[in-house]
This record gives structure tokens, C-alpha cells and sequence, in this order.
């Protein structure tokens, strides 16, 4: 599984071409977010319709866990889906950035 650091996404980010897909729930996306849309995790594979084939896409939540298993879930559905985690998920681009 592919990931990228906070500060790595920090410094390319808003030029990076990302789709940035957040997997947390609404309370948490709606306390803070950096811009991506929200599919909960319990939804994503009803929802992978939504999710963009021909551009990568950043998968974040919390702690870098959620996220970690919607890109599973995801590429058992599409193996040709180009995600990449957030690792450390939001708590770590809070600290690092």
C-alpha cells in the first residue's frame, strides 16, 4: 500500500492533482477536514461509483487505520483504483503541519 507522509502532502498540496477522499464520519468531517469529499468507511464500497478511475486519489481519516482498510475493501472491488494513504491519518497532519 502506498503512502505519504502530512509534510509530503502539505508541500504539494493544492497543486498535487489528488482526489482527497475522507473516510471519517460526518461529526468528524464537519470538525475539520482539508478539502475532500466524505464517503464514511461503512459506505465506501456502495459508494465506490463516486471514486475517480483515471486520477490518483488520497485516502485519509483520523489515524491513517479507516483509511487503510477502505483502500482494501476499494481495490478487492477495482484493482486498477490508484489510491494512496495518509499516513498517520489527520491527528499527524495536525502535529506535523
Amino acid at each position: 500500500m502506498t503512502s505519504i507522509s502530512p509534510s509530503e502532502l502539505k508541500a504539494i498540496l493544492p497543486d498535487s492533482g489528488f482526489f482527497l477522499l475522507d473516510v471519517r464520519e460526518q461529526d468528524e468531517h464537519d470538525e475539520f477536514n482539508i478539502g475532500g469529499i466524505l464517503i464514511p468507511l461503512g459506505e465506501i464500497v456502495a459508494r465506490i461509483n463516486e471514486i475517480p478511475t483515471n486520477q490518483k486519489v488520497l485516502v485519509y481519516c483520523k489515524r491513517g487505520i479507516r483509511s487503510m482498510i477502505a483502500i482494501q475493501k476499494l481495490l478487492l472491488k477495482n484493482p486498477n483504483l490508484q489510491l494512496m494513504n495518509l499516513a498517520g491519518g489527520l491527528e499527524a497532519w495536525n502535529t506535523t503541519c
